[in-house]
């Protein structure tokens, strides 16, 4: 297992550093599909990642990131509406949720894996229109995310931005939906959508398939309908 890095709250940084706008530089937290390098890449470089559905138009700036870093968010992973590209329910991230428990058998999950890139602004600004279904080419303005800790941009799916804490003195940010997981109704995800979570689990932290299955078997919306052997069964079943 990789030992994940952990977030410097926004309340316990200094007024200078949360407040240090325009941000140049900052840390995409993706919990999704875009937990693999090669599916971000299609994000970055633009085309359409293996298994895709849609093609992507890309970055302004095609390069790699500069870093990346396994992270831990607090808050729940939820799966809700219908995805386009997987079919099934999406990822989505509450970064408000209280611990999702499971009676007395299991702990409940206030965390949740995620792989931190170290990104341009350009960059981001890109990834999350295209998360938005808009075109890319204009610079986000992030300075009520990075000193609220959260920006509303519309009332889509991946339309929220989160900041949720800061790593290396950069803001860590990630696209969610405007509502908490309580809001919503939760929707089971496909094979194919648990398939790629769980490997980039696997890929960016280190942890075991078994792991990686057990924590996915137990976030809202695939709790109930999918197990955990179930889920470690994909990983090793034929795309």
């Amino acid at each position: 297992m990789i030992r994940p890095r952990r977030l410097e709250a926004l309340d316990d940084a200094p007024e200078a550093v949360r407040h240090r706008t325009p941000v140049h530089r900052l840390w995409y937290a993706a919990y999704g599909s875009n937990m693999h390098l090669d599916r971000l890449t299609a994000y970055l470089a633009g085309g359409r990642p293996a298994g895709g559905l849609r093609s992507y138009p890309g970055c302004r700036d095609p390069r790699g990131p500069a870093r990346t870093a396994p992270i831990m968010l607090p808050g729940l992973l939820y799966f809700a509406t219908e995805s386009q590209v997987w079919t099934g329910g999406r990822a989505f991230y509450d970064p408000g949720a209280a611990p999702y428990g499971h009676g007395d058998s299991r702990p409940g999950i206030d965390e949740l894996p995620a792989r931190g890139y170290l990104l341009t602004l350009s960059q981001f600004s890109d990834i999350a229109a295209q998360e938005m279904y808009r075109e890319p080419g204009e610079d986000l303005d992030l300075t009520e995310a990075v000193t609220r800790g959260r920006s509303r941009l519309g009332p889509g799916r991946y339309e929220t931005l989160v900041c949720a804490g800061l790593l290396d003195g950069y803001p860590v940010l990630t696209c969610t939906a405007p509502w908490s997981s309580q809001d919503v109704a939760v929707n089971p995800p496909s094979a194919a959508y648990l398939r790629h979570i769980a490997a980039g689990i696997v890929a960016s932290h280190g942890w075991s398939a078994r792991q990686a299955a057990g924590y996915l078997a137990g976030c809202p919306g695939a709790d109930g309908h999918w197990t955990a052997t179930q889920i470690a069964a994909l990983l090793t079943a034929p795309p």
